[in-house]
């Protein structure tokens, strides 16, 4: 049966590959589970950055999905990161993820609303997309979502299912839609 889950893989991951369409990226990355990477942006990838838990939710039924999607878009992987399974980043701007980040399942980060709010120009693309920056050793649960103009300061946990929508410390525990401190690191 293993062999077959491995083999079975192996085609998944390669079928997946073809929807890959960026060829501005620097670096590369371990995958345990298909990973799309898309748009006309650059991507980089340091040293240690996995994609997929096998032994977790989402990881039979999902891909990673990482979009730089204008040619000025920067995505940036630091070193030593664990992102688990359903994990899809997309940028207009930029994005930073520090070194020693952990992310679990079902994760989405954004540096746009990618539609203008203006509701005569909402067919046009967010005219203000704003960086997000995940600092170093940052811990983030399952189910979060990170949205434009965000910071997160290093050591900072962000408990499981919270929307972040404004940056916060660093050494903090955040919870909640929206999210909010609930705890003091030391």
């Amino acid at each position: 049966m293993k062999i077959i889950i491995k083999i079975f893989f192996f085609f998944k991951k390669l079928l997946y590959s073809n929807f890959s369409n960026n060829n501005n990226t620097e670096g590369t990355f371990q995958s345990h589970q298909p990973v799309v990477v898309r748009g006309k942006g650059k991507i980089r990838f340091g040293k240690q950055v996995s994609f997929g838990v096998i032994n977790s939710p989402h990881f039979y039924n999902s891909y990673a999905y990482i979009e730089a999607r204008t040619p000025d878009s920067y995505i940036e992987f630091g070193e030593n990161i664990n992102i688990n399974n359903s994990f899809s980043v997309i940028s207009e701007k930029k994005i930073v993820v520090g070194n020693n980040v952990l992310i679990g399942f079902n994760c989405t980060i954004t540096d746009s609303n990618f539609h203008d709010l203006n509701p005569k120009n909402r067919a046009a693309t967010d005219p203000n997309p704003e960086d997000v920056v995940i600092e170093e050793n940052v811990f983030i649960g399952n189910n979060v979502t990170i949205l434009k103009g965000v910071t997160i300061g290093k050591n900072t946990v962000v408990a499981a299912s919270s929307v972040v929508t404004k940056s916060f410390p660093e050494n903090v525990v955040i919870a909640g839609i929206p999210a909010k401190v609930i705890q003091q690191l030391a």
